[in-house]
């Protein structure tokens, strides 16, 4: 088992973001959780990668507790993850940023950076000149390097804030085909996402969130004809 969380719950004075929620992923898994806007999804992502540290309970990384460690130091770890709006070093260029990863992330460092940065933004198909301002990129470039960013760091655990946000029905096929190739190469991988076709697509198991509470677990299939799913999306009769 690569991660582990126990009761977690994370409150912003009176309000409970999360609420007691447990969570088991095994090594070589790919977990969607989905839920409602404001469920509780990213801040959930946000206790287990060290943004926030949880009000109560536990998480553990190959058996080891890291709850409430920085963000910092979990992705010298092996935990790295993605934001819903890109984050990059704007006025650097697509390798540099990469670069910046593999000096920053843990294991061991690469003996050539600069030629496995564009290893990397090769293996993720990042189709730009490699020396493009960051800046200057569309959404389908800025999410690939994104990619290449987080491998970089060598993570083992990736974290996915709404990835396939923005792309379009036609775009969405190979950047599933992506997730899964990293999975292939030894990535466990979390993501919360809203775009349907890419959680049914990419996911072996999804938990749903609703009101910071996990109200349900097990395949896409099962979730999403799951009656609890079904009335936190649409709602029930008076």
């Amino acid at each position: 088992m690569i991660l582990r969380t126990e009761g977690v719950t994370k409150c912003f004075g009176g309000l409970t973001a999360v609420n007691n929620v447990n969570l088991e992923v095994q090594e070589g898994e790919i977990i969607g959780i989905i839920g409602p806007n404001g469920a509780g999804k990213t801040t959930f992502l946000n206790c287990i990668s060290g943004f926030y540290a949880p009000t109560k309970g536990k998480i553990y990384f190959h058996d080891q507790d890291i709850t409430g460690k920085p963000s910092y130091e979990l992705c010298k770890k092996g935990i790295a993850r993605t934001f819903q709006i890109v984050r990059t070093f704007p006025k650097m260029s697509a390798l540099d940023n990469v670069k910046t990863a593999l000096f920053y992330g843990g294991g061991e460092k690469a003996a050539n950076p600069e030629k496995r940065a564009h290893e990397l933004l090769e293996e993720v198909g990042f189709a730009a000149d490699h020396e493009t301002i960051a800046e200057s990129l569309n959404t389908m470039q800025l999410k690939r390097l994104m990619l290449a960013r987080a491998l970089g760091t060598k993570c083992e655990l990736l974290l996915l804030d709404e990835v396939a946000a923005g792309l379009t029905t036609a775009e969405l096929p190979d950047f599933i085909a992506l997730v899964k190739h990293i999975r292939d190469q030894g990535v466990t991988i979390i993501c919360i996402e809203h775009v349907m076709k890419f959680i049914t697509g990419t996911s072996d198991r999804v938990i749903v969130i609703n009101f910071g509470e996990k109200i349900a677990e097990g395949t896409a299939e099962e979730v999403l004809n799951n009656p609890l799913v079904i009335e936190s999306y649409l709602g029930s009769e008076d």
